[in-house]
């Protein structure tokens, strides 16, 4: 028997770690928010999901830079049907590192990495996933009738 699910203060539906996984090994397109600057900086990448680390090719300039730094930083993903009004959100927090040329070898040939942009000179930047944490909007039919009755996470 499996658990029902379980609902935040706005009755959204907290997806579980392993499902926020396969979530974001089903889209291509994300957003990684790092610092620039100091100040946010939020910059849309492809990627491929790598079992729990998310790579992505990147040219020289700011992403490359955080990846040379090792900044921590976000990433997140999202599919939304606005016209049924579901959807799900999932964002994920650790650290960026540069993958070596002797693992990007590797890696091209394993995974289906490829940007949507030319670049002169691509890198492969990794992010290593320490926490994620999803949201799913559900059908009106299967949500709660209000946070007071619903199973809330503690």
């Amino acid at each position: 028997m499996t658990a029902p699910p379980l609902f935040d203060q706005s009755c959204l539906e907290i997806i579980s770690t392993a499902d926020c996984l396969r979530l974001l090994g089903s889209v291509p397109l994300g957003r990684l928010v790092h610092t620039y600057g100091g100040l946010p900086a939020v910059r849309l990448v492809n990627f491929v999901l790598d079992d729990d680390t998310i790579v992505f090719t990147t040219g020289q300039g700011d992403k490359l830079r955080a990846a040379e730094r090792g900044d921590v930083v976000a990433f997140q993903a999202d599919d939304v049907d606005t016209e049924r009004h579901t959807g799900w959100t999932v964002t994920a927090v650790g650290h960026l590192s540069v993958v070596t040329p002797d693992e990007a070898a590797a890696l091209r040939r394993a995974l289906p990495l490829h940007s949507w942009l030319p670049m002169d000179d691509p890198h492969l930047v990794r992010l290593g996933i320490e926490t994620v944490t999803g949201r799913r909007l559900v059908p009106w039919g299967r949500r709660p009738r209000s946070s007071a009755t619903s199973r809330k996470a503690r």
